[in-house]
């Protein structure tokens, strides 16, 4: 009953609002109408999550078709969790964020989850995760919600099915029939007569009698979109004016798959519609699909967004990114303590579309300084030696920063319970106060917090052990130099400023017959810290 007050409402609203759209528009909207008329006839039948996603789908045709509200400017992060978030990912994420900001527009992250085959258990959330751990949280999420979602494709079927309906009736796709066994020979012919493998297209030529017949008998089949010749150019914000003509280079795409689930093409164009995206900032190897997906927008009689499509990020040889490297993991360098600020940095110093480029800059500055009209065609050289030093700018800047600076001192705390657990003896190691000046004295000489934690530093949390034949190894004078350094401590407690001890210390030299002040300083220092010399912990891997 409320499906059928609903499409009254809309028949109402449609005979004036209708004529504002154009007549591709209209006869689309006519297709449409027969075809939600169709189900809503047998509406009692359907499962009720099936009746809420026609009620949805009904809502947003009429918000995107007879709406002439303007959302300004939206732009998506569409990964598929078929892996987790790697440092190609990230940039496309991060250029997506940086542009909607600087527009003062919104940035939404959609799960491309339709490949069901290949998907990961918890690959989804833990994308978001490293999106939020970078500092560039979407608006509109799978968690977060929003006024355009599902933000999962997988719970926006029913949609899919009912564009590729539209598409169907007006002759712009059709059903195919053809089996695996068929396309595998042809695939074979073709690589056999060395040309491109692609689909005849046999299946366009069926009758509707023959398709009515084969979806009666229920043979298995598919949905291919019908690609036309005479595709129109169209100006990308990077790459300037292209023009693909794909019908001339491969066969008709398939849009919906035999299980039932959209391809990439089909689904990307319905849902950017859909959710108002404005512009559509992801990588050069899609370049060549947008005409394919023009073509996809006319049929619809949509409007299409604006594309930009970035240059690949590439390894310091000039190698592809690849995720079997197993290092460009975002999880593996937030794990390493990598600041995410530090990562960010390196891999926009290292390419294009800013006005500004230099080391060091932080979120605030580089949605300040981006510009997507400066971007290049080619591709950036991402040199990961180059993070340990990015990290130790950034390390420098958080410890010089209040606030910042008592959150490394509550992550550092937790790192060492972790690393020396019930070693500690001196509980005064894990006060605030203590590894807050650890920090201050040790910044510019470590790279990552995961630094001080390393052998050489081992003396600040736990007590050195030491023996004493060890000490009379370096001097047989130890026993005297160590009585005479407790002595001097116990005696000017309040006067212990760096300046005093280096005077007091080499007087205790002098005290010690043929004793050196280095000798002196060899001796502490193995008593103190268990180390015959004290090096400058600089972490040598990738954070």
């Amino acid at each position: 009953m409320h499906m059928r007050k609903s499409l009254t409402h809309f028949r109402v609203s449609r005979s004036i609002e209708c004529l504002r759209l154009g007549n591709r528009q209209l006869h689309l909207l006519r297709i449409l109408w027969r075809a939600v008329d169709h189900r809503a006839a047998h509406a009692v039948t359907l499962p009720r999550q099936k009746f809420q996603c026609k009620q949805m789908w009904l809502c947003m045709v009429h918000r995107r078709f007879l709406s002439s509200q303007s959302y300004g400017v939206r732009v998506r992060f569409a990964p598929s969790p078929t892996g987790f978030l790697h440092l190609g990912g990230l940039r496309t994420a991060l250029y997506n964020f940086l542009f909607a900001k600087k527009h003062g527009g919104s940035f939404i992250l959609r799960m491309e989850d339709t490949d069901q085959s290949r998907l990961i258990s918890g690959a989804a959330d833990r994308i978001e995760d490293m999106l939020e751990w970078a500092g560039i949280a979407p608006d509109e999420s799978p968690r977060n919600g929003g006024d355009f979602g599902p933000y999962q494709q997988s719970q926006r079927l029913d949609m899919y099915h009912q564009a590729a309906d539209i598409l169907v009736q007006s002759g712009a796709a059709y059903y195919c029939f053809c089996s695996p066994q068929r396309l595998d020979l042809l695939k074979k012919e073709a690589l056999r007569s060395r040309q491109n493998p692609r689909y005849d297209n046999r299946c366009r030529s069926l009758h509707h009698d023959q398709v009515a017949e084969k979806l009666g008998q229920r043979q298995p089949h598919v949905i291919r979109f019908r690609l036309e010749e005479g595709v129109e150019p169209f100006e990308d914000m990077v790459f300037g004016w292209n023009r693909h003509e794909v019908a001339a280079l491969e066969g008709d795409p398939v849009i919906i798959k035999g299980d039932g689930f959209p391809t990439y093409h089909l689904a990307n164009v319905v849902d950017d519609h859909f959710m108002q995206i404005s512009h559509v900032l992801r990588g050069s190897e899609w370049l060549i699909s947008t005409s394919k997906h023009l073509l996809m927008y006319r049929a619809f009689g949509w409007k299409p967004p604006t594309f930009a499509h970035l240059p690949l990020l590439l390894n310091k040889d000039g190698s592809k990114l690849s995720k079997r490297q197993g290092d460009i993991f975002i999880e593996h360098f937030a794990k390493k303590g990598c600041l995410p600020e530090a990562l960010l940095d390196l891999i926009t110093n290292c390419g294009s579309g800013f006005t500004k480029n230099h080391p060091g800059r932080e979120i605030v500055e580089l949605i300040s300084d981006f510009d997507a009209s400066r971007l290049m065609t080619h591709s950036a050289t991402l040199d990961l030696e180059k993070l340990p030093e990015f990290n130790r700018m950034h390390l420098v800047h958080r410890i010089n920063n209040a606030a910042k600076c008592d959150s490394l001192v509550k992550d550092l705390k937790g790192h060492i319970r972790q690393a020396y657990g019930t070693q500690i003896q001196e509980k005064d190691v894990l006060q605030n106060d203590y590894i807050k000046r650890v920090l201050h004295l040790r910044k510019g000489h470590i790279t990552c917090l995961h630094d001080l934690l390393a052998p050489d530093y081992a003396y600040l949390w736990i007590r050195p052990s030491v023996q004493l034949e060890q000490l009379e190894n370096v001097s047989s004078e130890a026993h005297n130099i160590l009585a005479l350094a407790m002595e001097m401590i116990l005696r000017h407690t309040s006067k212990q400023t760096t300046e005093y001890l280096n005077l007091e210390l080499k007087r205790l030299a002098e005290k010690i017959e043929k004793c050196q002040y280095r000798t002196v300083m060899k001796v502490l220092r193995l008593a103190l810290s268990g180390l015959q010399v004290v090096h400058l912990c600089f972490s040598s891997v990738p954070c």
